[in-house]
């Protein structure tokens, strides 16, 4: 290779992004937030691809085999649609509420997915409440209107004033208190941090399986982890995504998660490897192939 030869491409890891379904006119598109992309891209250092959520019925099955064929990791977003309350046994939605049905038929047996087959995960905002009711949480609608946990402050109000510049809105809004020896406290070197909030739905019932590994001054849950999780399966109420770069908590949680990402695809590229040599490792006792999601190919 001479010195002005192109260097080889170093092949980036992939992280699948669910979409949002919205309205432009008449029309539905499939979109994800410009921050999102750009904290994946940047702060994870990992190449993110949309994942389209198809108006046809999901096959837990196939379609989840060729996503995780795909992507190294998964990473949900934040999204100005809820979780469809039917779907954790919450009231009917008030008129005007945003709901997004094609997106929670996919991310919900994803995230049950993800887990199982130890693919990193990394969820926010409304994904970190699909994370909740994928493994049979509730969620407060509105949870301004709720009163305040025993034990803890009076109930703040975490959504953001939709009149403010988005410095504001994004701007640090109350402390997180991290749990004593946790996940989170490790990771972030520090037992108390500073979130926006921008939120008006959360944590009722948390999830069986799910651990608490932060709280706001009122008691809502901020953080949690999969309880015996065998991958990284992570999640936040707040927007780490915002200005990652600004924010030394932010770009710690987004490196975790892609120095995650990057381990699951080199384990993957070992054992893809031995399959294509021959290693009688990658197959079964009968002598069939195993794929990237550990099924029977």
């Amino acid at each position: 290779m001479t010195r002005d030869s192109p260097k080889p491409a170093r092949r980036r890891p992939i992280v699948g992004v669910p979409c949002d379904v919205k309205m432009l006119g008449p029309h539905p598109f499939h979109a994800v937030g410009e921050k999102y992309i750009a904290a994946v891209d940047g702060g994870a250092d990992c190449q993110p691809v949309l994942l389209p959520v198809p108006r046809a019925p999901l096959d837990a099955g196939a379609d989840l085999d060729e996503i995780f064929a795909l992507c190294d990791g998964i990473f949900l977003t934040g999204s100005h649609s809820n979780v469809h309350p039917e779907l954790y046994g919450g009231a009917h939605p008030r008129e005007g509420v945003l709901l997004d049905r094609q997106r929670d038929a996919l991310t919900l047996d994803l995230i049950r997915a993800c887990v199982a087959r130890a693919v990193p995960l990394f969820c926010v905002c409304r994904g970190f409440q699909e994370l909740n009711v994928a493994f049979g949480g509730t969620l407060h609608q509105h949870i301004h209107e709720e009163p305040g946990e025993p034990g803890f402050a009076p109930r703040l109000d975490h959504r953001e004033g939709k009149d403010d510049p988005l410095e504001i809105q994004y701007g640090p809004a109350h402390e997180v208190t991290l749990m004593a020896g946790g996940v989170f406290e490790g990771l972030l070197g520090a037992s108390k941090i500073e979130v926006n909030s921008l939120h008006g739905q959360g944590i009722a019932k948390l999830a069986p399986g799910l651990e608490v590994e932060g709280r706001a001054p009122d008691g809502t849950v901020e953080a949690v982890r999969v309880t015996g999780a065998k991958g990284f399966a992570l999640g936040v109420q707040w927007h780490p995504e915002w200005r990652y770069w600004e924010n030394p908590v932010s770009r710690k949680l987004f490196r975790a998660f892609g120095d995650a990402v990057r381990d699951a695809a080199n384990i993957t590229a070992t054992q893809e490897s031995k399959v294509s040599h021959g290693d009688g490792r990658g197959e079964d006792g009968e002598g069939r192939q195993h794929g990237r999601s550990g099924q029977v190919a």
